[in-house]
């Protein structure tokens, strides 16, 4: 559409219409936050026009001045051309009310864990205040590290990733949240930079797409660090270190909590002697793991 055509775009809910139509034709794939097109064109135009992203009504008539027109018009190209998924537009992601920034340097928050930090793992731990000691494995952008530092408000965790790029965003997002001084960033290849080091709690959220599936990815997930997604033929390589040296990093009680997308089948064929237990989430019981330390042994 050229310019002179856009210009009877007037009001929010003119650009609103628009944008879905513009998504629709696409054929854009949405899976980084919002899952249809209309839920993403107004993420996508409160958050350009600067306006509380939970408050669409009041402002659906408001006409639009042309500079806030221009900006609109722009986000939604790229999101159509560039198939950019949101957050990369924005900068910005959400894990329930909690907000943090992501660029392309890690993958688009999305982990079922949050969820479960949320309630503190009830009813696995009792008593949120006696966890001293977590680890947060593959952390990425930092987001389920300082979820676990806000639900259990006496540990020390620490975020660990390979990519000093995600570091680096990690380190950005735990100083938003100030929590620099309980939440410590090691770059490290799983567990390698760890010696010695033994936690009451271990998340993670790994690897865990299968070669089969990377080879069928929507354009908008090739743009996130590709180490951040595959984990070999059956998407399991990064789960079997987990599985290999967690233990020696558990204290006696402590526990294991592991999301793995869609391979349950495949890691209980795998380990058919481990008592996987599948904890509830708002998809279901079959994404996220919990292991205790002496099933481990």
């Amino acid at each position: 559409m050229n310019s002179h055509q856009t210009s009877d775009l007037i009001t929010v809910r003119d650009h609103l219409r628009y944008a879905v139509s513009r998504f629709t034709a696409a054929r854009l794939f949405f899976g980084h936050g919002s899952d249809n097109a209309w839920d993403e064109a107004v993420y996508l135009t409160l958050h350009t026009l600067s306006l509380p992203l939970d408050r669409l009504e009041p402002f659906l008539e408001a006409r639009l001045l042309p500079g806030e027109r221009e900006a609109l018009l722009d986000i939604y190209r790229r999101r159509c051309e560039e198939r950019l998924p949101a957050a990369y537009l924005t900068n910005e992601a959400w894990l329930g009310e909690h907000r943090f920034y992501v660029d392309d340097r890690v993958i688009v928050p999305r982990s079922f864990i949050a969820e479960l930090l949320d309630e503190q793992l009830a009813p696995w731990i009792e008593d949120p205040w006696a966890v001293s000691s977590a680890l947060d494995l593959c952390t990425g952008s930092g987001c389920l590290a300082i979820l676990t530092a806000l639900a259990f408000p006496e540990a020390t965790v620490d975020a660990v990733d390979l990519s000093n790029d995600a570091i680096f965003v990690a380190e950005r997002n735990v100083s938003e949240y100030r929590l620099t001084d309980r939440v410590n960033l090691i770059q490290s290849d799983a567990f390698a930079n760890l010696q010695g080091k033994r936690y009451d709690l271990i998340i993670s959220n790994p690897p865990y797409v299968n070669a089969d599936s990377v080879n069928a990815l929507p354009p908008e997930y090739l743009h996130e660090p590709e180490m951040a997604l595959g984990s070999g033929e059956d998407g399991l390589d990064f789960t079997r270190i987990i599985l290999r040296e967690a233990r020696q990093h558990l204290t006696d009680n402590g526990l294991l909590i592991v999301e793995i997308g869609h391979n349950r089948e495949a890691l209980e064929a795998a380990y058919p002697d481990l008592p996987f237990i599948w904890l509830e989430t708002s998809a279901g019981d079959q994404f996220v793991f919990m292991l205790q330390a002496a099933d481990l042994n």
